[in-house]
């Protein structure tokens, strides 16, 4: 007589089952969710993010497809640049099904309006974070978003089309997003300014982001301090502000990331007045696109104002010996630099870095004037360090890098002369990202899910539970069912 031995899975209660797909690639949890009727169930109620390709025929399979995923706060919607996207109908139908949405981003979605938007923003009021790109709606659109979603966080904005040009631009914001909003990102708009309202207005805000934004930016800097108090990160970039700004933004005691990239107004003297005023800065990247306005004496007042400085990554800029000796005597937490583009870092400033920078970890030196000399030079400096990056500094060979490898065998080298690239496989650097589902690759959705009573009231018991149980307490609780209930023993 053949003895079955047991079915646990099928034992296993859903939110347990549910716990496990989480912990499963995108991928993985598609072929599990053809395993049977149930899996695909659970597999749709317990996925919370969710990325579509957002072509006009998704419109015919929002019902169906919200049916299934019903428990989503995380979607994506992107569509490819030459194809029809999908448009207000689509989008209202899709804010209906998920009133509970905390996050949309939307993608090339050109089809999509302002009434669309207003739609969405009635029925979506819980939505924290929004970014869109290369999108067409416009102020009213983005109006609808602040005035209904309390809760927004986190804004960020490329190439918003739908914005009026010119002085008649329509102001956006501040809305009653303004108290809670706490990141602006705006890239690549010719009426950025138009958010002005939106920045000034957001009193909690702690991180602003402009990217190639036209326009003289300064008159909107300077109104900042007055309104908002507590900004920790600025990145300004591709962007008309000049010392006049900085002057402003020296005034905001609390930042402590600051970027200055390719701003060829900006100078010595802007960046000393924010040194001498922010003294809680932790990380600096200036990008002096070769203007020569910044210099050693920027830097020497961000050496003696800011010891709190764990970050230094320098583009264009010309730095000497002087600047970089009193960097790295003051700033004793320095943990990370990067020195790229520039004329007058050698052998001689490498050999600085390593007899004085302590606390340095990380290291990355490209198109500068240092050869094998300063890679031995690293070989008995900075007791901390753990990661060379070197690329296109022609003086650097590849005996020299391996020279480096070997005499410290835990450091990693990376070394890119154009030629021949070295690298370390402990010096790459690993990324997590969001599960995502693609319209194309999903399982079909099984009519009977939809239909049957039985999966109906299960399905509502089942939410209902995950909703209060945590993942490591139902495994814990089913392990000790299954050896107090089958008598088994536990590997």
């Amino acid at each position: 007589m053949v003895v079955e031995a047991p079915d646990y899975i099928s034992d296993l209660p859903d939110e347990c089952l549910a716990v496990i797909f989480q912990s499963l690639s995108s991928a993985d949890r598609k072929r599990s969710s053809l395993v049977c009727r149930r899996w695909l169930m659970i597999e749709g109620q317990s996925r919370h993010r969710l990325s579509l390709n957002a072509q006009g025929d998704l419109l015919l399979r929002v019902p169906k497809l919200f049916t299934r995923f019903d428990s989503v706060t995380k979607l994506a919607l992107k569509c490819e640049r030459r194809s029809t996207s999908i448009g207000d109908e689509a989008l209202e139908m899709i804010s209906l099904r998920c009133r509970n949405l905390t996050r949309l981003k939307l993608r090339s979605c050109r089809e999509i309006t302002d009434a669309g938007m207003e739609a969405f923003a009635k029925n979506c009021r819980s939505l924290k974070k929004l970014s869109c790109g290369s999108c067409n709606f416009g102020a009213k659109g983005m109006n609808a978003i602040l005035n209904n979603c309390a809760s927004l966080e986190e804004l960020s904005v490329k190439r918003l089309r739908g914005i009026t040009d010119g002085a008649a631009a329509e102001p956006i914001g501040p809305g009653l997003a303004a108290s809670s909003l706490k990141t602006i990102c705006l890239k690549e708009l010719y009426n950025g300014q138009c958010f002005g309202p939106l920045i000034i207005g957001s009193k909690n805000l702690r991180t602003l982001k402009l990217f190639r934004c036209s326009g003289d930016w300064d008159k909107v800097l300077r109104v900042i301090p007055d309104r908002v108090s507590g900004l920790v990160e600025i990145h300004l970039e591709r962007l008309q502000v000049s010392d006049a700004g900085l002057t402003a933004l020296s005034t905001c005691l609390s930042l402590e990331i600051l970027h200055l990239v390719k701003t060829p107004e900006c100078t010595n003297f802007g960046l000393t007045l924010v040194a001498e005023q922010c003294k809680l800065l932790r990380k600096l990247h200036i990008d002096g696109w070769k203007a020569n306005h910044i210099g050693d004496d920027g830097l020497i007042a961000v050496a003696k104002h800011c010891p709190n400085l764990q970050e230094l990554v320098l583009i264009g800029v010309n730095p000497t010996k002087i600047s970089l000796e009193t960097l790295a005597s003051n700033c004793q937490n320095l943990e990370r630099l990067a020195l790229c583009g520039s004329d007058t870092v050698g052998d001689a400033e490498i050999s600085c870095i390593a007899a004085k920078c302590m606390a340095l970890k990380k290291l990355c030196i490209k198109s500068c004037l240092v050869s094998d000399e300063g890679m031995k030079a690293l070989a008995t400096g900075c007791p901390n360090l753990v990661k060379v990056k070197v690329k296109k500094c022609r003086g650097v060979t590849c005996d020299g890098a391996e020279w480096l490898r070997a005499s410290r065998g835990s450091l990693a080298v990376n070394l890119d002369s154009g030629e021949v690239e070295l690298q370390d496989a402990n010096a790459s650097d690993g990324g997590g990202g969001g599960v995502q589902a693609g319209l194309n690759q999903m399982p079909p959705v099984a009519p009977s899910i939809a239909g049957g009573s039985r999966s109906t009231a299960r399905s509502t018991s089942f939410k209902a539970r995950l909703g209060l149980l945590n993942g490591r307490g139902i495994v814990a609780c089913t392990l000790r069912r299954w050896s107090s209930g089958n008598g088994g023993s536990q590997s």
